[in-house]
């Protein structure tokens, strides 16, 4: 399977959840999300309620904690591996910096694995994609 490449999306593929959702939820920002979310675009909305998280303390330590506790169904973990068991290169569409969170802390495959994401930089301890607009 040498030069096969297979892309994971990381919501409902990898995790059964929306990460956002799980974020917000998981942070007790669920009230601010639900008023904000007929006002703004999604990253938008996004992007402040994680500001807004950050300015009440929230660390990006708290954001992989809520993420440790996503869901992870057996059967994606088996695939995951069997693919990377047979050379193929594995990708997938999640910030680097919080898949690399999930993928240290479960096990999922070891750390040598090759990941591709958007490019992302830490502002005010808050990962922040680098060149995705709204």
């Amino acid at each position: 399977m040498a030069g096969v490449v297979v892309v994971f999306d990381f919501d409902k593929t990898i995790i059964d959840v929306d990460s956002d959702n799980w974020v917000v939820d998981g942070l007790g920002a669920t009230d601010l999300f639900d008023r904000l979310l007929p006002t703004m675009p999604w990253n938008t909305l996004i992007d402040t309620v994680m500001g807004e998280l950050h300015a009440q303390g929230k660390t990006l330590r708290d954001v992989a904690d809520v993420l440790r506790a996503a869901p992870i169904d057996p059967h994606v973990v088996a695939a995951i591996r069997a693919a990377y068991s047979l050379g193929c290169d594995l990708r997938e569409t999640l910030l680097r910096l919080v898949s690399r969170v999930l993928v240290e802390e479960s096990t999922l495959l070891p750390l040598d694995c090759k990941l591709e994401s958007l490019p992302v930089t830490v502002q005010d301890g808050m990962p922040m994609p680098l060149g995705v607009k709204n």
